[in-house]
């Protein structure tokens, strides 16, 4: 691993003994418990405030303006949460207009929330949404994005993913923890948000000197019987069986190129269950077939050489017909698209910046992609792979999910989110784990 991978890897490294260095939340250790800023009622009242908001008259996107709508303009549910790391704030899109109809601050921010099945189980205000925050995984309910369990994971990097049925999530905990969990996700439960599962991975050790095999991710099969983990450090992928909570299998994964590993980091089990595609360090895209969910099998390897790849393969998305796979690709300021069944790429989408990760909408219909670099979302019809729409929201935007229902709306939390908009100081935010471009004053 060369220097530059490591910190492609590892962002905010550096930011380990001190602040983050941009002004924004500095690191924390493990188990500190500072109180964040409270969402409700802190500055109702402050000139501070009332001169904040006197500032906020332009259009929404414009970096003034929070995109606060009025009661009316809130009508109907389908919602798209996006995660802005820049200044602790969610936009929420209406997928019908492709509008912000609120933003508001939270207080934490989170890369790559839960979003596989989410779309169309968060049905209720009540029904929470997964997140990964801080050194472990946090539910925040729908309808008020206020925090309804917390787990820590011993890790700084976590990746979680619900069942179908919405009954369980499925943890990876990469270094130091190196862990797969799974955690009650029934609100009726008597356990919910507890741990009920756990596998320590530590034994399987990993590539050099590393301490296991760094579990990377998660993406759970549509029959609800099996996930899959990539394993960074290990090269394998490894299949977990669900109920009871044990690894079923592990496949090595051999290097696509001259490279050493073949470093498997994100992958998405398409709606049918029949394929899965994986992203790796290495930059590559491999294709597999899991019609057998138990036993994957390679089908294929596309590199940014032989195929045209766009470069630095990160996480990706997979159409409702499973026809096509959505490769981010930062390095090239693009998205991949990948034709699942002939294995090939079909084309790239120009975002003009970098994503990282993405969210359909819970019709299908549209994937929405944080452009961190530019403060937006570009939106990818399913129909027509094209670009179909840019939204302005937030301060480096990088994760995404979706709901059938809406936040409330939150005076205090609008107003804080008005404040940031125009740099001011709002307190401490809990950070989030990014991969590339990101500062988040994170701590591994």
């Amino acid at each position: 691993m060369t220097d530059g991978d490591e910190s492609r890897l590892h962002p905010n490294r550096e930011r380990r003994d001190g602040g983050a260095g941009d002004g924004r939340a500095p690191d924390r250790e493990p188990g500190d418990d500072r109180a964040n800023v409270s969402r409700r009622g802190l500055l109702a009242g402050s000139a501070t405030a009332g001169a904040a908001l006197a500032g906020c008259s332009s259009g929404p996107g414009d970096g003034t303006d929070t995109g606060t709508a009025t009661g009316s303009e809130r009508a109907g549910g389908d919602t798209v949460v996006v995660f802005n790391t820049g200044d602790a704030t969610v936009s929420l899109v209406d997928p019908t207009t492709d509008e912000v109809v609120d933003t508001q601050h939270v207080g934490l921010s989170s890369s790559f929330p839960s979003n596989q099945y989410a779309p169309d189980l968060t049905t209720a205000a009540e029904d929470p949404l997964w997140l990964n925050v801080g050194r472990g995984v946090r539910a925040v309910a729908a309808g008020s994005l206020s925090e309804v369990a917390r787990i820590e994971t011993g890790s700084g990097s976590n990746w979680q993913e619900l069942t179908p049925d919405g009954a369980g999530v499925v943890v990876s905990a990469r270094e130091p923890a190196h862990r797969n969990l799974l955690v009650d996700a029934d609100r009726d439960s008597g356990t919910f948000g507890e741990v009920v599962a756990e596998i320590d991975r530590t034994d399987e050790g990993g590539r050099g000197d590393r301490e296991g095999p760094g579990p990377c991710d998660v993406t759970v099969h549509p029959d609800g019987a099996f996930a899959y983990v990539p394993d960074l450090f290990g090269d394998t992928l490894t299949v977990l069986r669900l109920d009871p909570f044990a690894i079923e299998r592990q496949v090595d994964v051999p290097a696509a190129t001259d490279d050493d590993a073949s470093a498997p980091w994100m992958g998405t089990v398409a709606p049918n269950g029949d394929r899965l595609i994986v992203e790796h360090r290495t930059g590559t895209e491999s294709v597999w077939d899991t019609s057998d969910p138990a036993s994957p099998e390679l089908l294929a390897q596309l590199t940014p050489d032989a195929d045209g790849l766009g470069e630095g393969a990160l996480t990706s998305e997979v159409g409702p017909e499973s026809r096509y796979g959505y490769v981010f690709t930062p390095g090239t300021d693009d998205v991949s698209v990948v034709d699942i069944e002939g294995r090939e790429v079909s084309g790239r989408i120009d975002l003009g910046g970098s994503a990282f990760a993405g969210t359909w909408d819970p019709a299908r219909e549209k994937l929405y992609v944080p452009v961190q670099t530019n403060d937006e979302v570009a939106v990818i019809d399913a129909d027509s792979r094209e670009l179909v729409e840019r939204i302005p929201v937030g301060s480096s935007p990088y994760g995404a999910t979706a709901a059938r229902v809406r936040p409330e709306p939150d005076g205090s939390a609008s107003l804080l989110a008005a404040m940031a908009a125009v740099g001011l100081d709002v307190g401490e935010a809990d950070t989030t784990y990014c991969i590339g471009n990101c500062a988040c004053g994170h701590r591994l």
